[in-house]
């Protein structure tokens, strides 16, 4: 037995010995035009690079560590070459401040790098494989046929990447060289061309067969055709027809260059990437090109992660990619594996594996599609209820991710078993839709039109872009931030606005056209909303207190309209922007749900004449029992349980109420949610100075 015991102890610590042990992997990291011209670390001797594990030989790859494991610091690093071309002399360069090292290929082919790394937990390694290939360019563009290598040599005899060639000679992509060169501004020059091409040198001098090198070889040069002026584009495809192949922004451009690739066709020589580096390459040269900073400000940049996006092969929404699937919203590639209906392996994923919703995420690079703007298409506008979001027009896209993911009807049947219980976070499309929320008596709420009203429907608010330049918010709000506030000066941005809603310059300009909250003032729309959200928070158990405890709420198990009361506080409060999203909606909503978040129902439209309170039924009672009270005007309005010793048990209701006649349901339970004992109990109503007191009687 000794033995046995010994074994298994030795598996055991074996096995966590294993699993705590450092798991590196290796970063290669983007460095952006702007990075390059602003930060000092790339002053000197860098390149921009796309982060790409295919690259054009001659340039700087800059790469990073972390420990997948996250859990012990790594101490110090030690970097290798498992392999290099025959002939290279490539060296790491450390980059102190950053914790990075770098490297410059400098013959085609294969670069295995390897990183050691020390943890107080023990040490391990990884590898990466760089390719260093020369450009080959697309083909087959501008009626210029297709000469190997070309990509389109190969891929024009296969239908999918035929369709995705055919969507890219049409885009902005493929024709911003030609426009430019014809049709452009007067300071148009080669630094534009740098990202309007197809591997020219940016911003380190080499010679990998992009547009600058085969223009150079030709003869082509700028100096003899600029400043645009028609009839440049048809010169240099008469001329120089092999020119055309690398005169646009081309598939190597995103999927890395291609020589490697095209002998033999091995797909490792090429990627595929939803990284926002890539796009960065180009996207990040302020002070036009600042798609890439707006990104930067955006939550979509920082995307939440929990060990459960985790979800293998053997998980049903992993294998459906339904509502229950995280990663389709939480992950880059998540989302767009979602937007062709399929699913995404995340077995044994970790937080360091996870990709950022980027710009790949909503758009197609390869060409525009039925909705504009190059946004993908998504495969059901549907929510969790049935409720269609197909007029939020281009706001489709973000309506997929931004909505409560469940059906309060059915949901709201389950037991409130954790403090995750509810809708799913960032229930924007619920609230705009004006819709899922909890019902009371089957009265439906009112909701607003920016369901209709908006153009674009949440881009028309969300991305309206600040000035070109001049302004300290540029960057941090509209666009591609999707911010509406700048915290650090306080800037509502609501330029969206103005067309409905002119002379507004910021959103407490938005008065709303009654006192909601009961305060005794009329407050802006976001001040009322605040109000009414702390009335609901405070009548949610525990009652009386500006704070919700939701074991509170599971104790008590048979309250529906407990439930749907909580349900409808974190549907409003994580998805009404304040109340602006839809203000009436979402106030009636937080209204409604207050006396039932307290127990108490209101009894119809009668008002009574006097305060008055009815003997609780059934009395005795096991396991509930309801008890009436009528209120004449308003009024602050306790209820409270007590032992025969004078001990509070219980606080049923403590609100201010309307005028109105009312239930209140006891469960039985103090107010930590613990079943009470059998026993003589008194219950006490207090109101605007009127006292009544009662005796009750709880029988097990």
């Amino acid at each position: 037995m000794k033995k046995i015991l010994l074994t298994v102890l030795i598996l055991v610590l074996g096995f966590s010995y294993a699993y705590s042990q450092p798991q590196p992997k290796i970063i290669n990291q983007p460095v952006t035009p702007h990075m390059v011209t602003s930060d000092p670390v790339f002053a000197t001797d860098s390149s921009v690079a796309t982060g790409l594990n295919v690259v054009g030989n001659g340039v700087y790859v800059y790469l990073s560590v972390v420990n997948r494991t996250d859990t012990s610091a790594i101490q110090n690093t030690t970097w290798t070459f498992n392999m290099k071309p025959s002939g290279s002399t490539a060296t790491f360069i450390t980059i102190p401040s950053l914790g990075w090292v770098k490297f410059r290929t400098d013959v085609k082919g294969l670069y295995e790098v390897k990183c050691a790394i020390t943890t107080s937990t023990g040490s391990a390694d990884t590898t990466l494989k760089i390719f260093a290939s020369d450009y080959v360019g697309v083909g087959n563009f501008q009626g210029v046929p297709a000469v190997f290598p070309n990509c389109m040599t190969c891929h024009a005899g296969m239908s999918k990447f035929l369709n995705i060639f055919n969507r890219w000679k049409e885009s902005g992509h493929a024709n911003i060289f030609k426009f430019e060169i014809d049709s452009g501004s007067s300071y148009y020059s080669t630094s534009c061309m740098k990202c309007h091409t197809t591997g020219y040198d940016h911003n380190l001098w080499n010679n990998n067969h992009g547009f600058d090198d085969v223009a150079r070889t030709l003869g082509w040069n700028w100096a003899n055709f600029s400043p645009p002026h028609p009839g440049v584009w048809d010169s240099l495809k008469l001329v120089y027809p092999s020119l055309v192949a690398f005169a646009t922004i081309g598939c190597e451009n995103c999927h890395g260059a291609g020589s490697e690739h095209t002998m033999g066709g091995d797909t490792s020589k090429i990627q595929i990437s939803y990284d926002a580096g890539v796009c960065a390459s180009c996207h990040d040269e302020p002070w036009r090109h600042n798609k890439y900073s707006e990104w930067e400000n955006s939550g979509h940049s920082e995307m939440p992660w929990s060990n459960s996006f985790a979800q293998g092969p053997s998980n049903s929404s992993y294998m459906t990619n339904s509502l229950g699937n995280c990663i389709r919203c939480h992950d880059g590639k998540g989302f767009v594996n979602l937007t062709y209906e399929r699913g995404t392996d995340t077995e044994n994923m970790k937080e360091a594996d996870l990709t950022m919703n980027s710009c790949q995420s909503c758009h197609d690079p390869h060409g525009d599609t039925p909705t504009g703007y190059h946004l993908r298409t998504v495969p059901a506008d549907t929510l969790a209820n049935g409720v269609s979001y197909s007029n939020l027009d281009e706001g489709k896209v973000c309506a997929t991710c931004h909505m409560a993911r469940r059906d309060v009807g059915a949901y709201t049947q389950t037991v409130v078993n954790s403090s995750h219980w509810g809708p799913h976070h960032s229930t924007q499309t619920d609230v705009i839709m004006g819709t899922n929320a909890g019902t009371f008596n089957s009265v439906p709420y009112l909701s607003g039109s920016h369901k209709t009203a908006v153009d674009g429907g949440c881009i028309g608010c969300h991305m309206a872009e600040t000035t070109d330049t001049g302004t300290v918010t540029r960057d941090k709000v509209g666009g591609h931030t999707w911010n509406l506030h700048y915290e650090s000066t306080n800037y509502d941005h609501v330029t969206g606005c103005l067309t409905c809603h002119p002379g507004i310059t910021k959103f407490d300009d938005f008065i709303a056209p009654s006192d909601f909250d009961g305060n005794g003032l009329i407050e802006p729309w976001t001040v009322e909303f605040e109000g009414c959200a702390t009335k609901l928070r405070t009548a949610l158990p525990p009652t009386g207190l500006d704070s919700i405890n939701y074991a509170l709420i599971r104790a008590d198990t048979f309250n529906v309209n407990l439930r749907k009361a909580y349900w409808n506080y974190q549907l409003i409060y994580y998805g009404s922007g304040k109340g602006m999203h839809n203000p009436f909606f979402s106030i009636n909503v937080l209204l409604a749900s207050v006396p039932n978040a307290i127990g108490v129902t209101p009894n119809g439209t009668e008002i009574p004449e006097r305060f008055e309170m009815s003997q609780n039924y059934p009395n005795p009672f096991n396991p509930s029992t309801k008890i009436d009270f009528s209120v004449p005007r308003n009024s602050i309005v306790t209820m409270k349980i007590y032992d025969i010793t004078g001990r509070e048990v219980r606080s049923l209701v403590n609100q201010k109420l309307s005028p109105g006649k009312y239930t209140v349901d006891w469960n039985g339970t103090d107010n930590n949610g613990l079943q009470i004992a059998t026993g003589v109990y008194f219950y006490r109503f207090v109101a605007s100075g009127n006292v009544i007191v009662k005796k009750m009687v709880l029988i097990k």
